[in-house]
């Protein structure tokens, strides 16, 4: 599926970024001067408020139009496997059983990441929620396919994007693809060097 619009998620304060933060928005820390092809940006203010994850992205749907979307955290890099994830993503999602599509990696081999998971992914590749008490393999990677749809009645404010995860969960329409590569979890000063590292060790 074609899709052209995609929001990056970089509202918030990056106060677990400081000191590198006091000077600069967190998308801006550099993780081994890593640059790309700069695309067209639309900005959707949000001084006036921090709006969450989920707040966010719902002011900002006037500027994403009516079709699916990608939304990516400023914080989540990853080294690309043979093919490219988020052209992955976008091939893989079908809105005719898809309302969400995640990006999910393997928390056993992540960096940065000492969580117990998120997900557990069937056959399929449908998600469900992670039991309480239960470590699961795959944690969200910071990217993925959303339907405007899901917003729909949500809160005029600050929200979580976990509460359309959730939404689209229930309704067995939340899936999930596993990252090809290694994930990278960047949100911390020490964090940068841990990325650095695997950037060169995959390089080599």
């Amino acid at each position: 599926m074609t899709i052209s619009k995609a929001m990056v998620l970089a509202a918030g304060k990056g106060t677990r970024m400081r000191p590198l933060t006091d000077t600069r928005p967190k998308p801006l820390v550099e993780v081994a001067r890593a640059r790309q092809g700069a695309p067209r940006l639309t900005f959707s203010d949000e001084r006036d408020a921090l709006l969450e994850t989920g707040g966010g992205t719902r002011r900002a749907l006037p500027l994403l139009g009516p079709g699916p979307f990608v939304a990516i955290n400023s914080d989540t890099i990853w080294i690309e496997g043979l093919h490219p994830n988020l052209a992955r993503l976008m091939e893989a999602f079908d809105p005719e059983r898809m309302d969400c599509l995640l990006l999910v990696a393997a928390t056993s081999v992540s960096v940065g990441y000492d969580g117990i998971g998120d997900f557990l992914m069937d056959q399929d590749g449908r998600l469900t929620r992670r039991p309480e008490r239960l470590v699961s393999p795959f944690v969200y990677a910071g990217a993925g396919i959303f339907a405007p749809r899901l917003f729909d009645g949500t809160p005029d404010g600050a929200f979580s994007l976990n509460l359309v995860f959730d939404r689209a969960a229930e309704a067995g329409r939340l899936f999930g693809l596993r990252l090809d590569g290694i994930w990278m979890h960047v949100g911390t000063p020490d964090a940068i060097a841990d990325a650095e590292l695997a950037i060169r060790r995959s390089s080599d």
